[in-house]
């Protein structure tokens, strides 16, 4: 149960922000969107259908991008994992670029919303299971009644 709280609060911490034209140092998680002619030229290699390729900057040259791929995103809303894979990019195959940084907001919210759910979870088994509707303490599951002996 820990793993998944801190894999879902790692997602939520991180968001794709665009560079703005400045490319980010070698080792940088970043997503390049692909222009028509680059899904042309990657389809042999990568697919036909690429929007987005994802993954970490190994190197920049005046005419390509060298990424250690961890994914794709298709036109049509799919995507595909990689385990890290080097593709090149050529610059202009690449429309925008974004860096994925951390994001203070999301951390925040879900952080929020992680905490309302174990005091929910903690309230309701402390208090909740201890009465019935009416307020009163649940009854013996066996039930009996005493009689008189005869």
């Amino acid at each position: 149960m820990i793993v998944m709280a801190v894999s879902a609060v790692s997602v939520g911490c991180y968001s794709l922000q665009p560079t703005g034209g400045a490319v980010p140092q070698a080792g940088t998680p970043m997503a390049f969107d692909i222009t028509d002619a680059g899904r042309v030229a990657l389809g042999g290699s990568m697919g036909p259908e690429i929007s987005q390729v994802e993954g970490r900057l190994l190197d920049r040259d005046s005419s390509s991008y060298l990424i250690a791929v961890t994914g794709i995103h298709l036109l049509r809303g799919g995507e595909q994992s990689w385990a890290g894979e080097q593709v090149r990019l050529r610059t202009e195959h690449v429309s925008k670029l974004y860096e994925r940084r951390f994001s203070t907001g999301r951390t925040i919210a879900l952080g929020a919303v992680g905490v309302g759910a174990v005091a929910a979870i903690a309230v309701r088994s402390l208090i909740g299971f201890a009465t019935t509707e009416d307020g009163r303490a649940p009854g013996d599951t066996l039930q009996t009644q005493r009689g008189r002996r005869p």
